[in-house]
């Protein structure tokens, strides 16, 4: 009954701090594992140059994924519209708060019928020690989470939003079952996304 009341404290503070856009540090901290993140420090906003605009049709890859195989942005083409996140870094700070909110999110994408992807340039083993952390050890994340490590941050660079120090900007693509991007968000990285504006994003898709 204790691990049960301490996994439902847990949830709740993420969600707290989710909703009330607090900080991600402070969901990490929710979940138990703070002393393993990186303290980056305030980092220059944004450090890209955008190649991607609304209206264009989003670059497929094919790239692979901690649960194992690889998984194309195309195996969804006309099933599913996709949320990419691409975060730059594991072990960091505000990373380490964005996905768990998402993970408890779970009803709002289904709402809209998007499959989300995690995308970060680490490799697969850092990728699958991070996500285990990240979450109650009986549980998973529910969307999949892929690897842009080699060729270094390709899919990262081809949207257009790998930094000058080869991590990825904190970014967020939304892309209709026709492949078409309807949403760009290239987020300060120092700062989580607000939900709700994603939501937004999310919601146009039925209009």
């Amino acid at each position: 009954m204790n691990g049960q009341t301490g996994k439902l404290k847990s949830l709740l503070l993420i969600g707290l701090f989710w909703l009330a856009g607090g900080l991600s540090e402070a969901c990490a901290q929710a979940v138990g594992f703070t002393e393993f993140i990186y303290p980056m420090g305030l980092l220059k906003p944004t450090d890209s140059v955008p190649a991607l605009k609304v209206g264009e049709a989003a670059p497929d890859f094919s790239l692979p994924a901690v649960a194992g195989g690889k998984v194309s942005l195309s195996q969804f083409r006309g099933q599913k519209n996709v949320v990419i996140s691409f975060v730059p870094a594991a072990w960091t700070p505000v990373c380490s708060g964005q996905w768990p909110g998402y993970n408890i999110s779970k009803d709002l994408f289904e709402k809209h019928d998007a499959i989300l992807l995690g995308i970060t340039v680490d490799n697969v083993p850092t990728l699958y020690a991070w996500t285990k952390q990240m979450v109650n050890q009986n549980e998973k994340l529910w969307f999949p989470v892929l690897s842009d490590f080699y060729p270094h941050g390709a899919v990262a660079s081809r949207y257009g939003v790998l930094r000058s120090d080869g991590t990825s900007e904190r970014a967020l693509f939304v892309i209709d079952k026709k492949g078409i991007i309807t949403y760009i968000d290239v987020h300060d990285i120092n700062q989580r996304p607000l939900l709700d504006e994603l939501a937004k994003a999310l919601a146009r898709l039925n209009r």
